[in-house]
């Protein structure tokens, strides 16, 4: 029989054991060893039962246990210990509170998902995973963060396999009243809602549930309560689901939604407001708008609120393909805002221009996510060294005129959370060398000097512990091996070989992310008897361990999937190679320790940064990757090996496959494999073991969220945050104007003419010349521009590289016509072809870069008179 309704019954706590409660609703556990080792002794057999979840643990333990551990005197001080660590850990003062100068008194932190533990699965993949380490980082470190999403009651989906390998989907329904959640309420007790306006007088209404993550609050939104129709309830039903309309509503409500959130949040508890607002990839965009609603509500104009919001917002982009933006047709755009809608203060236009593709190839009738989110904040950044490069060519062209160099998009690359991915075992080992409150210090700040200590860990306990490692991957894999072939509708007497699946003196490879067609889940199939050759050795085997999830209206990827499903069920090598379905967040934290190799082959340069390789280098696993992503940045032939990309103008998709695939079986077959059995005179493999020493000495330090969330503070926030306080409303409406007056007058500013004091095409090394240049300025003063003296090397088509930028002086006042003089001296430090220009760029003291308003100025061809190319 079914039941008609479902509760929630919750244990009553004994007023002892009261504290196990706010041990469980703050998500802290999930990265503390203390906390998770107090819940397993409540019961280790439903703590395992229970996923590790301690808010279920608590709600399935049985009473009398419960009143066996009020007697139990050594329990009851391990549960003070803990609360009491926590209580300090939440309100004490830590790295943030001890940073000079004025930082934010709070920053909002807005992401589509997060990957907090896999007891809230609220995350697809490393966008979500990213976002939830940000936030654990953030905690660790003391800063202000609020974190905003919105709350799936289906999550991401659980895969699994049909027994001919193809890819199933599964979506339970989650009970926000199970999970690690509170509700938001109003002083009344009610529970706190934001309210959108839709087309044709609906409304879309949502909860606010609160996730408590360390010291940092995360707010998720939910519609899927009684107060809305049956289509607003399922506005936040999967993520990543549904239609255009569908996705529009839900990045609708995370953006203008989830700052209402907030500011219901601050005025509840009293939390500082946010001075910035940290967008994390564009689907929150929208949470620009609402905030320039805000201020038009103070009676400042468009044009004035969008700079004052501009100034407090930090950009993050992910994509490094303009196939992963989310564009929304104009027209519904246009249907969800304006009159009759939501932001009714707002001209419709404005809000579409903002997200209007308007350079050279771009689709005037598409609304871009990315755009928006760019031109309402004026700081933006990619998430490795080559990802901004490749974000500053893919946006260059909202700033015509600059080279790609020069597009205001810097890069912070990401880092991963430590205490949350390493093995028990490896932070064991670290406290065992330099004590334990300094081994956390490590984890979560970054000290390169305490990584250091790595050095004098011996030999032997390094192999130790990588054997251990290993040895648990492989009892992980047998059992979800088991479960995976009986979803898949094998009987038990079928499954005897999984017994011999995997063996823990094997070298080990792990390949497991989402299966994108540019992540070439299958070019390890590319030659299959190579493959069954290393997979067999005799001497030097490998075995591989394969998971991912393709996207479920993604049948491409799907068959990747499928295609190494029926390779890896082959009898002959089905003990070396296997695919574990239902990739997420607790498979990954067995897998990473347990592999040697952490194998990434995408297509360079379509991974933005890759963080699964950190978190398995952050247990000793050496990376063997394409040079892509952070490894591109970070790689040394130290600790791992870069796969050679094939990726010349002339070479075909599959010409490319072929010789990137050639060149991993050469790098397992030649230097990989050998390296990991040659055994030294003490019987150990001394050249492996100093590998995973110089992995953890060198990339440690730099693979940290730690490290990642400390450069958004002093790079981003700190900056944004001093441009937020500047921009009072007098401010924003002066920038504003001189935005509008430079726009406006732009046309009639040029470069009339150059000179140089050369006589000759060459000159010698050292030389400085005196460059002398006339412009014409229109209505404008000299004082809105800069002139520069640009040069450096030139290519054979005349192009500046690493060009450098000289600042020129005003010579006296305007000429007769109307003209300026402006001087300069241009230093020959370089030998070989060099070259300079001249160009004119607008200054004010309000901008973050002078790129920023996207006008400048260069000569034309007939300005210029003795300023070619200097070529010795």
């Amino acid at each position: 029989m079914k039941a008609i309704r479902r509760f929630t019954v919750r244990p009553v706590l004994p007023d002892s054991l009261r504290p196990l409660s706010d041990l469980a609703r703050n998500l802290r556990w999930s990265w503390h060893t203390e906390t998770r080792d107090l819940f397993q002794s409540v019961d280790p057999e439903r703590w395992a039962a229970s996923g590790g979840d301690p808010v279920r643990l608590l709600g399935s333990v049985r009473p009398a246990r419960l009143a066996e551990l009020t007697e139990d005197r050594r329990f009851l001080r391990r549960l003070t210990t803990v609360a009491d660590e926590l209580d300090d850990y939440v309100t004490g003062d830590r790295w943030y509170q001890a940073q000079p100068g004025e930082l934010p008194a709070a920053v909002a932190y807005f992401s589509p998902e997060f990957g907090i533990t896999a007891a809230l699965p609220q995350y697809s993949g490393g966008l979500g995973i990213l976002a939830g380490d940000h936030l654990k980082a953030a905690s660790d470190l003391g800063v202000p963060l609020i974190g905003v999403g919105l709350l799936y009651r289906h999550g991401y989906f659980r895969q699994s396999l049909s027994r001919d390998g193809w890819q199933q989907e599964h979506y339970p329904v989650l009970d926000p009243n199970e999970l690690p959640l509170a509700l938001l309420k109003e002083a009344d007790g009610s529970p706190a809602q934001v309210t959108l306006a839709l087309p044709g007088g609906r409304f879309l209404r949502a909860r606010i549930w609160l996730a408590q993550v360390g010291r940092v609050p995360l707010l998720l939104l939910d519609s899927d309560i009684e107060e809305n129709d049956l289509g607003e309830r399922g506005v936040t039903d999967r993520l990543y689901g549904g239609g255009s309309e569908h996705r529009l509503l839900q990045e609708m409500l995370l953006g203008i939604g989830g700052v209402r959130a907030v500011r219901t949040y601050c005025r509840l508890t009293g939390h500082p407001g946010p001075e910035v607002f940290h967008t994390n990839e564009g689907h929150a965009g929208f949470l620009g708008l609402e905030r320039i609603a805000e201020l038009a509500d103070l009676g400042l104009e468009f044009d004035s609120a969008l700079e004052a919001v501009r100034a407090g917002t930090v950009f993050t982009t992910h994509t490094p393909v303009p196939a992963g933006i989310d564009r929304f047709d104009r027209e519904l755009v246009a249907r969800h805002f304006g009159p009759g809608a939501e932001l009714p203060r707002i001209d419709v236009e404005r809000i579409l221009r903002l997200g209007m593709e308007t350079y050279p190839g771009g689709e005037p009738n598409l609304f871009n996510m990315a755009v928006m989110g760019l031109r309402l904040a004026q700081r933006a950044n990619g998430v490795s060294l080559l990802h901004g490069k490749v974000s500053r060519e893919m946006f260059s062209g909202l700033w015509p005129g600059f080279d790609a160099e020069e597009v205001p998009i810097t890069s912070v690359t990401n880092g991963v959370h430590a205490p949350t991915w390493i093995a028990p075992e490896v932070f064991r080992l670290g406290a065992r060398q330099i004590g334990a409150q300094r081994a956390e210090d490590a984890f979560t700040g970054g000290d390169a000097d305490r990584w250091d200590a790595v050095a004098d860990i011996p030999d032997q306990d390094i192999h130790d512990l990588r054997r251990t490692l290993r040895e648990q991957l492989v009892a992980e894999v047998r059992d979800r091996l088991r479960v995976s072939w009986r979803q898949r509708g094998a009987g038990t007497a079928e499954l005897g070989w999984i017994d011999g699946v995997l063996d823990p003196d094997v070298l080990t490879i792990g390949f497991a992310r989402r299966v994108p067609s540019y992540k070439r889940l299958t070019l390890m199939l590319r030659d299959r008897d190579r493959l069954m050759d290393l997979l067999l050795h005799p001497q030097r085997p490998v075995q591989i361990v394969v998971a991912g999830k393709a996207h479920p209206a993604d049948d491409g990827g799907k068959r990747l999937v499928q295609e190494l499903v029926r390779f890896a069920d082959d009898p002959r090598v089905r003990h070396r190679i296997v695919f574990l379905p239902d990739y997420g967040m607790a498979m990954a934290q067995k897998l990473y320790p347990g592999c040697d190799i952490w194998l990434n082959n995408p297509l360079r340069p379509l991974e933005a940064c890759g963080t699964s390789g950190m978190k398995a280098a952050l247990n000793g696993c050496l990376n063997l990757s394409v040079l892509d992503g952070w490894w591109d940045e970070w790689f040394q032939p130290d600790f791992g090996w870069a796969i050679p990309t094939a990726d010349g103008a002339g070479t075909d998709p599959d010409r490319r496959d072929d010789i990137e695939a050639a060149a991993l079986y050469d790098l397992l077959e030649q230097r990989v494999a050998p390296r990991f059995y040659e055994r030294g005179p003490g019987g150990l493999p001394d050249r492996w073991i100093e590998m995973v020493r110089q992995t953890l000495t060198l990339l440690g330090p730099k693979v940290l969220a730690g490290r990642m969330v400390r450069e958004y503070v002093e790079r981003l926030y700190a900056p944004a945050a001093r441009a937020h306080r500047a921009m009072a409303p007098d401010t924003a409406r002066e920038l504003a104007e001189w935005k509008s007056r430079l726009r406006a007058a732009w046309h009639a500013v040029t470069v009339d003419h150059v000179e140089t004091s050369a006589t000759t095409a060459t000159a010698e090394l050292g030389t400085t010349l005196t460059l002398r240049v006339r412009v014409g300025l229109g209505e404008l003063a000299p004082d809105d521009v800069e002139v520069q003296a640009v040069s450096g090397r030139v290519d054979s088509e005349d192009r500046i590289a690493d060009a450098t930028a000289v600042p020129l002086k005003s010579v006296g006042g305007a000429d007769t016509e109307g003209r300026w003089v402006y001087e300069g001296p241009l230093s020959l430090d370089r030998t070989g072809p060099y070259g300079y220009t001249v160009r004119i760029l607008p200054a004010h003291r309000l901008l973050a870069s002078s790129a920023e308003p996207g006008l400048v100025a260069v000569p034309s061809e007939d300005a210029v008179e003795g300023a070619g190319v200097l070529l010795r």
